[in-house]
């Protein structure tokens, strides 16, 4: 696996790849890399020649007073990770070459990303989709793999994509639970042990909204009432939002009918964590 750290290097890597005739897969990520970066980088192993993953900690997207200056890093621990997973490359570009000075230029997807995250977190979309833009006009894929537990995100890309004309599949993964339920983020690092037992109720309300959609729920107020006492419950959690809305707007629904997603974003001590799932009346 070669480490290349020059965009222009990248640039030229990416053109010999496609000029040989390979496909080639991209995996974006900030590091810190658990199972479900990995299960995104065999993915693409298994449906492409070559495979580039990027860690790349994005300013843009964190807004004032989160966590950029103490996001988990563990470059060494995610080499060896890329390499066990058959990484090609690993592209480590420096943020004063993703931004140098003087730089003015933002693409942003509108609509979208007025809900859920992007509600409370203004500025985060836009920031996504420009470094995502950026990097995809340097390493130039064939696909991009981008998991579902950032559906919005996922939904995000994929407009931008569309929009612009992009020549780039987007693919997704399945979201990557531990054990016991809690959907692997790398922020879970944050969490002491009491915290992560209470970060449970995460998964656990998801699982109880299921379960009464399944029996025939039909009302989101009654799903939003449930899942809110359920994380209520705990004295650690806080919630961000609870959503039930169409999957591809992210507008509140009233009923549920054969698809909605059901979204959470609650902090956890002080640790912002999301999940979600679907869910559908037959």
């Amino acid at each position: 696996m070669k480490t290349v750290c020059s965009l222009q290097k990248m640039r030229d890597l990416s053109r010999e790849v496609r000029r040989s005739g390979r496909t080639l897969g991209f995996v974006p990520t900030m590091g810190a890399l658990h199972e479900g970066h990995l299960s995104l980088v065999r993915q693409s192993v298994a449906a492409c020649d070559f495979t580039v993953v990027s860690i790349f900690v994005n300013p843009a997207q964190f807004g004032e007073n989160e966590d950029l200056a103490v996001y988990p890093e563990d470059l060494e621990n995610d080499r060896q990770k890329l390499l066990s997973a058959g990484a090609d490359i690993l592209f480590l570009p420096a943020a004063a070459d993703i931004y140098p000075p003087g730089f003015k230029t933002h693409v942003s997807v509108s609509g979208i990303t007025g809900q859920l995250c992007g509600k409370s977190r203004p500025g985060f979309f836009r920031g996504v989709t420009t470094v995502v833009l950026k990097l995809f006009h340097l390493v130039e894929p064939d696909t991009a793999f981008f998991g579902e537990k950032d559906r919005q995100q996922l939904e995000v890309v994929k407009t931008l994509v569309r929009d612009l004309n992009l020549d780039v599949t987007i693919a997704s993964g399945p979201i990557v639970r531990e054990a016991d339920g809690l959907a692997m983020s790398s922020r879970n690092r944050y969490l002491s042990a009491t915290e992560r037992a209470s970060a449970l109720c995460l998964s656990q309300a998801l699982s109880a909204a299921r379960k009464r959609v399944d029996a025939g729920e039909g009302s989101a107020d009654n799903l939003r009432r449930e899942m809110r006492g359920i994380i209520e419950m705990e004295k650690f959690a806080e919630v961000d939002y609870i959503s039930v809305c169409d999957p591809r707007s992210f507008e509140e629904l009233e009923e549920v009918g054969r698809e909605a997603l059901i979204a959470l974003a609650v902090k956890i001590g002080g640790t912002r964590l999301i999940d979600n799932c679907i869910v559908g009346r037959k």
